[in-house]
């Protein structure tokens, strides 16, 4: 098959749509907690967290328009604060309900039967069930002239993880974490390791590490 961009643009809404989510391939799927300033919670799944950067330590998140209200990006606006969760196996079909447009007063806490959790009198709820979860700050936020989203930067604030789960190099195995994927807007998948490689060097053919 070949689309061009005036093939693309001809094609029914929703059939673009999910053609043109699926073509980056496999993305990360994070639930990312909120609380306004009066303690209203919100939860909402996010599949475009990236890495910014390890010092310090970066992370991106875009957010869709304004064309309907967006309580997250509100709410992080308003007290600086959201957290960054980790879907597994086990919470995939709560996680997924929380993209249903819930009206600003019910929680998606609530409503999918996910927990709040509060640690180290940092603002924002994490997601008990989540096994990685991270607590951000907002650095920064840029409104995206070329096609109306917001890209937020954060700095990672705390780290949970289970005991065992970082190795000695610092690495942390999110597939052993049972962590998730994302294709398209709707695809979730369990991911198969096939080895990790030392670092790339012009005179020193590809090599495994041993693990």
């Amino acid at each position: 098959m070949h689309f061009t961009s005036q093939t693309l643009d001809a094609l029914p809404k929703r059939t673009r749509t999910n053609l043109i989510n699926s073509l980056s391939g496999f993305k990360s799927a994070n639930l990312v907690g909120t609380r306004s300033g009066s303690g209203q919670e919100n939860l909402c799944i996010v599949s475009s967290c990236f890495h910014l950067g390890a010092d310090p330590a970066l992370m991106g998140m875009i957010i869709r328009p304004h064309s309907v209200d967006r309580h997250t990006l509100e709410y992080l606006q308003e007290t600086g604060c959201y957290t960054i969760n980790h879907v597994h196996e086990g919470i995939i079909a709560a996680a997924h309900q929380t993209s249903a447009r819930y009206s600003r007063e019910v929680s998606e806490f609530e409503a999918t039967g996910l927990t709040a959790d509060y640690h180290h009198d940092f603002p924002a709820p994490f997601v008990q069930e989540a096994r990685i979860r991270l607590g951000m700050k907002v650095v920064e936020i840029q409104d995206l002239a070329v096609n109306g989203t917001v890209l937020v930067i954060g700095t990672i604030e705390h780290v949970l993880l289970p005991t065992g789960l970082m190795g000695e190099d610092g690495y942390v195995d999110v597939e052993q974490a049972g962590t998730v994927t994302l294709s398209g807007l709707d695809s979730y998948h369990l991911t198969r390791r096939q080895g990790r490689w030392r670092y790339a060097k012009p005179d020193r053919t590809p090599q495994r590490i041993n693990e």
